[in-house]
């Protein structure tokens, strides 16, 4: 394999051509038992890029992605990007109604689709109306309304398209979960995800690199680890769907390097009877994010897998980031680690003051590889933000947390509701408004309780009106039939009242404050 003299503080796209003219016959991609070498790799990107641009789509457009993973996704994410284009995947486990909002929120001048997402497509597609002429495409199938995508492709020039691409310009848009009104686009430029690569290499990412991936393209904690690998010429090992005993024998004949999973990944595989044969000696580097990993967890990662552990406390907007080495600092594992940039990080009152070290207050963070904001959204964003009178901008996190005396962060709480369930973000606001409508129900509330499988999952509390007769299992199974698949409640509980303070707010810590207690981590 040619050693390679290439500086990483380039674009994503000049370094994918740069990768593929210089070591064309080196492993770029592993799915599913097929392989693509580099040299195809760029060419078909190359070839995407250039179709896109024959439609009139370019730079700074949307093109949004609705699919289960594939070589032909895997090729177009990083086409779009070549076109000068902006990247919107999106994810499988929304509504219908919510695809639609943020399809058209994004302003997607196409969107491809593969056939078992028609089903969240086919209900809303007449109210995609920005989508231009010929812009609905179908990876794995075809017919009047959608062409399929070798057709689409066809005979498109393979020649690099050389699109200037600045660090300003649009990479991507990340849409946090929601069912009501617009969901928030977190939109990244191509300088913000540079930082992904740059100096990773101190992590082991080189052309040797072969990352092992199962969670889905739309994550941000794929492309954490997925853009580095590709930045540095190695190898993605890509996985369409999350299979522990499928990962463990990628492990044993692929060899990777490298990976990243959230927690209930982790768990699972831990729990899976293949986990204590597999041979992990091939790890240099492994990963955790999306949602605190217990301490035990951590131990088993450090004890039992090949290579250095990191896990990484942060938020797709940027700014607010801590890491532990958890294979340095074995008696810090019920942490999230050491600030990213000490400089730049704080834990502060409601009243944005620094609180002392040991007190809880919000972290907020400061960094030049925050998210350019939410897209279209400029309101939303201000709020997400605070400038001090220096007029440096940081980021909340609306998470609540402590330093200790060494610097180590531990979370606490959230300021707002949300809920990490399986690495995936939930709002109880969103879930309360479904359960509200039900005509039997007087009061409720979501809390997250602990979940062995999914770190943490909703629960629905609820008070019916006097004289409704709805049991527990109908509210949740009339809930659920209206949320996403990430969203769905693990259980209904009724209760005679739910504790309110004076102005009418409901009290959730107290409510959650049962189910948690003994737990090392309150979030």
């Amino acid at each position: 394999m040619q050693l390679l003299t290439f500086n990483p503080a380039t674009n994503l796209v000049d370094l994918i051509e740069y990768h593929g003219r210089i070591r064309p016959r080196a492993e770029a991609l592993v799915i599913e038992g097929n392989r693509q070498s580099w040299g195809d790799f760029s060419a078909n990107v190359n070839r995407i890029a250039n179709r896109l641009l024959a439609m009139g789509v370019g730079k700074g457009d949307k093109v949004a992605v609705l699919a289960r993973g594939s070589a032909d996704y895997f090729n177009t994410f990083f086409g779009i990007l070549t076109a000068g284009a902006c990247a919107v995947p999106l994810s499988g486990m929304a509504t219908a109604e919510t695809i639609a909002l943020m399809v058209n929120d994004c302003d997607a001048k196409v969107l491809l689709i593969s056939e078992d997402m028609r089903g969240l497509i086919d209900p809303v597609n007449d109210e995609l109306t920005k989508l231009i002429d010929g812009g609905r495409i179908g990876f794995d199938f075809a017919d009047d309304t959608w062409q399929g995508f070798a057709g689409w492709v066809g005979d498109a020039r393979e020649e690099f398209p050389n699109i200037e691409i600045l660090p300003e310009d649009d990479f991507n848009i990340i849409y946090s979960s929601g069912t009501t009104g617009v969901p928030k686009g977190i939109l990244h430029s191509h300088g913000m995800r540079q930082s992904y690569w740059e100096g990773r290499d101190a992590a082991g990412y080189s052309a040797f690199t072969r990352c092992l991936l199962s969670t889905p393209i739309y994550s941000n904690t794929t492309l954490f680890a997925m853009l580095p690998a590709v930045a540095w010429g190695g190898t993605v090992i890509l996985m369409p769907k999350s299979d522990a005993g499928i990962y463990l024998e990628l492990v044993n004949t692929e060899r990777p390097t490298h990976t990243i999973q959230v927690p209930v990944q982790y768990r699972r595989l831990f729990a899976h009877p293949d986990f204590e044969g597999t041979d992990f000696s091939s790890f240099v580097w492994k990963y955790s994010t999306s949602a605190p990993l217990q301490a035990r967890d951590k131990e088993v990662l450090i004890t039992k897998w090949g290579g250095a552990f990191t896990e990484i406390y942060g938020m797709t907007e940027g700014g607010v980031g801590c890491v532990l080495q958890a294979h340095e600092y074995p008696d810090k594992l019920h942490t999230v680690g050491l600030p990213m940039d000490p400089e730049n990080f704080r834990i502060v009152d409601e009243g944005m003051n620094e609180v002392p070290q040991g007190e809880i207050g919000e972290l907020i963070g400061h960094s030049p590889y925050m998210m350019t904001g939410y897209y279209n959204q400029p309101e939303k964003t201000s709020e997400s933000r605070w400038t001090d009178d220096t007029g440096k901008t940081w980021q909340r996190s609306g998470d609540m947390g402590r330093m200790d005396e060494d610097g180590f962060v531990t979370l606490l709480d959230r300021i707002k509701d949300m809920i990490i369930s399986g690495g995936f973000n939930v709002y109880a606001a969103d879930l309360e408004l479904v359960l509200s409508k039900h005509p039997d129900i007087h009061d409720c509330g979501v809390i997250g309780i602990p979940s062995d499988e999914w770190g943490e999952t909703p629960l629905g509390l609820v008070v019916l009106n006097d004289g409704a007769t709805a049991s527990a299992d109908d509210i949740k199974e009339w809930a659920n039939a209206q949320l996403g698949k990430g969203q769905r409640l693990s259980n209904v509980e009724l209760r005679d009242n739910l504790p309110r303070s004076t102005i009418g707010k409901l009290l959730k810590r107290e409510l959650r404050e049962p189910y948690w207690a003994g737990r090392e981590q309150k979030v």
